[in-house]
Parts: C-alpha cells; structure tokens; sequence
C-alpha cells in the first residue's frame, strides 16, 4: 500500500520545487538589463511513480504519482538566431567601418567648398589671367606666387593629412588584432571552464551567457564559424532525450581558400592573429594564424594573403582603407587616393613647369640677345611618389617676382604665356594613361570617393536594419519579459501554497488517525 505519509511527500517536493522556480524567476528579474543574459526557467518533471514494476509489488489499482522534481535549469535560447545574428553583425562590422574611413577622407577633401585644391587652383588659374592683363604690375605677380605657394600648400596639407589618417587606421588594425585575441583567450578559457562543470549533470548556463557575448563581439570583428564539441559526461537532457549542455566551441576562420581554426574545443587550445606588413610599402600583406612565440613576439602558423581574407568584419575593412600589398600592387582606399593625388599634383606641376620653360621673366627680356626662362615655377621631383607632400615654389620664383615667365616674346608688356599656363588645366592628356585634362582627373577622384561613399552608407544602413531584426526575433526568444516574470511569480507562488495547503489537510488526516482513532471503550 502507499504510505501513509505520502501525501506530505507529495506536497514537500512540490514547495521545493515550485520554491526553486521562484528562485529561477527572481534571477531573470534581477538580471533584465544585463547584457547577453538568456531568461531561464526550470524544467518540471515528474518524479518515479509508485510502485515500480515487479514481482512484489503491492497490489493496488495502478501507478500513482509521487510528485514532481525540477529536473534542469535550462536557458531559453535559439541558435538560429544566433548563427544569424553574428552574419550580420559581421557585415555591418565592415560596413560601417568602411563608411567612417570615407567619411574621414571627405572632411579631408572638403569638396566642393571654398577651401579644397578645386578652389584653391581656380583662384590660382584666375590669378594668371590677371596677370596676363598687366604682365608688369608687382603686386599682379605677387598675387600669382601666393596663389601657387597656396596651391602647393592645399597639396601638402591634404596629402599629409590623409597619411595621418591611414597612419590612425593602422593603429586602429593593431588594436582591433589585439581585441580579437583577447576575446579567442577568453573563449578558450570558458570552454574550459564549461568542460568542468557539464559532466556533473549541471548547465553553467551564465558561462555560456559569457561565452556566446563574446562571440557575439567577435563576429563583428572577423567572419567565423562555430561548432560545438561535446564533454562527455552525463549533461542534462530535455525530455525528449536531446542534450541541453552546448559542450566547448570550436571557432573557425572563414575564408575563400578554406577555414583556418582560431579556437580548437578538442585540443583547449586558442590561435592569435598577427598583421604582417610589407618591408618596402609598410602596407599589410598577410595575416599569420598560430601561436604566439614568446621568446620573438611573432606569431608563426598559417599565413593567408590578405588579397585571400573574405572581405567581410571590421578588420578586413580597416585592412582595405589602410592598404594593402596585392602582390606587388599597393590596394586601398587610402593608398589609391594618395597615389591619385600624387600623380596629380606631379602632372599639373610638370605641365606647368614645361610651360613656364616656355616663357620669357624680365631678366630674359632684358638680355641680350633675349632668351627664355631656365627657373621653373614649382618646385617637383623625377617621379611622382610623394609628390603632393613635396611639391613647393621654385626657389628662384621665391626669391624674385621678376622669375615668373609671363611672356611668350621677349616683350615687357606680353602677358599670352601667363594665359597658356592659365589653360594647363584644360590641357588633354596631362596625366599618363589618361585622356582627359587635370581638373577632369580631379574631379574623376572625387566623384569616385563619393560614390564609394553612398555605397558605404547605403549598405551600412541596410545592415543596421537587417541586424536589428534579426536581434529583435533573438530577444523575443531571450530576452527577460518583466510581464512575464511577474505572471510566473504568481504562478509558482500560488503552486506553493496550493502544496503548503496539502501539507494541512494531510497533517490534519493524521492528526484524526493518530489521536482520534481507537478512543473507543475508554
């Protein structure tokens, strides 16, 4: 027969239970602002029915339940959203660093204003032709020699401040490496940590709270794939049989030629990235997935080519706006830009200078017999590397205003030279493998930038949208509702007294067996 206590069994591990999940509820409460925290709950199971099958068992009716127990603690988590959160969390990365480096470029350029190289080289074009009026007014070229130091000046500050810029995202590269090393250590550290625990039959569930945060972090930085490694042990188990215990994570790089492992779950063990520069540029050529050497400081593994790196993360982007070494073709929104401005301002200065050449100053025109100008007006080198950062006035037009070939005859009063190097801006083919004409050029480069700026802005905000939707269907699935807890709490409260009330009229049903019972005859 059941005993005659079973009832108070009964109601005891209903208030345990019911009392544990109104501890489970008061976490979630206490925890609905904290970030990458998943809601749990208790998962009610019934305990062993009486009596179990057997030759001795007593002979009543059939089975009756002797009450309920909470089997697990399990967090309330979807891995779907998750695997879709972290793609998009990870095209957004590259997006909107991408965007931010455009933006930086075009406060530089600061086109169209009254301040950029268009303006400045068009005060510059308007400042020949006033002298061509009057050749021999000092102050006319004086206003020429400013206008060009201005040119020359615009060129200089643009160019070096787009070196100081790409100087400022290589930095950001080193730091955004250095994060991402920090956060594969910790995962590593939390697998282990995982691997402890799961084995006794329980679910660290905060733990993996902070382990999937991370990954989270992490996908925003560089694209990866995550595969879970189980422990062993005896982990906890829905009713249906399947595990609840995640095991440890291995995490992989994605890239086009394979993936690359960054943390092994079989081995507990975690890579580092290293940035590998190229010795002539100091652009980034590759990246090195190993381990690090103490004794060196390097990393030495796998190397992939960063021209192989799947361009998507936010390091990948900071790579493409620095520069990198595509074999022996510098790449990049940076390098290209200054590369264009160098061969730019090299060209115009070239064109001008063959001009100038072609000039009479008023030394010239006053010797005799008259000869032709041997300054030229900029001063420029052989070749077009740094030539934006480099070019200034000649010395010798520095030195006197009478230096400045105005003429095209050896005439005081000629001022056509002064209008052919007016024209040098519209001259066809002044940049090499190109058919237009300088100001063409220029504003080729800025229309360029703009649109690769629209399209970064563009997809920005598309990732944005996308990323917050994904997010909102995980927090409907994770995230604590406080309407929902709080309807919980009365839930379990109520299950509580219910089995407190049990625990009476059980008490009260021996308190009449045992003192109310066999009075009789006394």
């Amino acid at each position: 027969m059941v005993s005659t206590f079973h009832g108070l069994e009964v109601a005891k591990r209903g208030m345990t239970t019911q009392q544990n999940a109104l501890y489970v509820t008061g976490n979630n409460i206490s925890n609905a602002s904290t970030p990458g925290y998943s809601r749990q709950r208790v998962n009610f199971e019934q305990t062993e029915a009486f009596p179990a099958p057997g030759m001795n068992r007593p002979q009543i009716p059939g089975q009756m339940g002797t009450g309920v127990k909470a089997g697990s603690i399990e967090r309330i988590r979807e891995g779907f959203l998750d695997v879709q959160y972290r793609g998009e969390s990870n095209k957004l990365g590259y997006w909107q660093s991408r965007s931010d480096s455009l933006q930086k470029m075009e406060e530089i350029m600061n086109e169209p204003s009254d301040a950029g190289i268009s303006a400045v080289m068009d005060q510059f074009w308007q400042s020949l032709q006033d002298l061509s009026v009057n050749p021999g007014n000092s102050g006319a070229r004086s206003v020429v020699r400013q206008r060009g130091i201005a040119v020359a000046e615009t060129f200089n500050y643009v160019s070096n401040s787009l070196k100081s810029v790409q100087s400022d995202l290589k930095h950001e590269t080193d730091v955004t490496v250095t994060s991402i090393n920090s956060l594969l250590s910790q995962i590593n550290q939390l697998n282990q940590n995982i691997a402890q625990v799961e084995p006794h039959g329980m679910l660290p569930n905060d733990l993996y709270d902070q382990r999937d945060l991370l990954v989270d972090q992490l996908s925003s930085l560089v694209p990866i794939n995550v595969k879970t490694e189980p422990v062993g042990g005896l982990p906890a188990t829905r009713p249906d049989g399947s595990s609840m215990a995640l095991g440890k994570y291995t995490i992989e790089l994605v890239t086009p030629s394979g993936n690359v492992t960054l943390v092994d779950g079989t081995a507990n063990s975690a890579n580092e990235l290293q940035v590998n520069e190229d010795n002539t540029t100091k652009l980034a050529a590759s990246i090195t997935i190993g381990v690090r050497d103490q004794a060196t400081n390097t990393v030495t593994g796998t190397a992939v080519n960063v021209s192989q790196f799947s361009s998507t993360g936010k390091l990948r982007s900071l790579i493409d706006a620095s520069g990198y070494m595509d074999g022996s073709t510098k790449k990049g929104i940076y390098p290209e830009m200054l590369d264009k401005l160098d061969q730019m301002a090299f060209s115009f200065a070239t064109e001008f200078n063959k001009q100038h050449l072609e000039g009479y100053d008023v030394d010239g025109i006053k010797a005799n017999p008259p000869v032709k100008t041997t300054n030229s007006f900029f001063d420029i080198g052989t070749t077009a590397a740094d030539a934006a950062s480099s070019i200034k006035i000649d010395s010798s037009i520095m030195t006197s205003l009478d230096n400045i070939a105005a003429a095209s005859t050896p005439s005081l009063g000629d001022g056509s030279n002064a209008v052919l190097l007016a024209k040098v801006k519209n001259t066809e083919g002044s940049i090499p493998g190109q058919s237009g004409t300088i100001q063409s050029y220029y504003e080729g480069m800025i229309g360029g930038m703009a649109v690769q700026s629209q399209e970064a802005q563009r997809m920005t905000a598309n990732s944005e949208v996308l990323q917050q939707s994904v997010d909102e269907r995980r927090q409907s699935v994770s995230s604590v509702s406080l309407d929902e807890e709080m309807t919980n709490m009365i839930k379990f409260q109520q299950a509580y007294n219910a089995s407190a009330r049990m625990i009476n009229i059980v008490d009260e049903m021996l308190d009449k067996i045992i003192n109310g019972m066999g009075t009789g005859g006394r």
